[in-house]
């Protein structure tokens, strides 16, 4: 069968060379089609590079933006302890013997609850 189709491709191809055009149409369209498929791929590849580039500026500025704002916070708890080391120390020295007695209240309610 394979054979028959062979000898009437080639009988039809010395005929009239219609088959031949046919062919060169064929490969004519499939090249069109691999120039085509080249240019999409070359603007695809464009066009991820310009995502990619788009998406590592977008990252790079929330970072940015994250460091700041952890710079601005640890700035604020490192405010917020030396106003409290400083009201503590102040408390200290305006009333000792209060301090004293809540030291040692403290570390008896510690000692009891460490013995059960």
């Amino acid at each position: 069968m394979a054979s028959s189709f062979l000898h009437s491709a080639r009988s039809r191809r010395n005929g009239n060379g219609t088959l031949h055009s046919i062919e060169s149409t064929i490969e004519d369209q499939i090249e069109s089609l691999r120039d085509e498929i080249a240019v999409l791929t070359q603007a695809l590849g464009k066009s991820s590079r310009r995502q990619g580039e788009k998406v590592r500026y977008q990252a790079a500025a929330g970072y940015d933006e994250l460091v700041g704002r952890s710079e601005d916070l640890l700035r604020e708890l490192q405010d917020g302890y030396f106003r409290g080391t400083k009201e503590m120390r102040n408390t200290v020295r305006k009333h000792p013997i209060a301090t004293v007695g809540a030291a040692a209240v403290f570390g008896l309610v510690v000692a009891l609850l460490a013995r059960r």
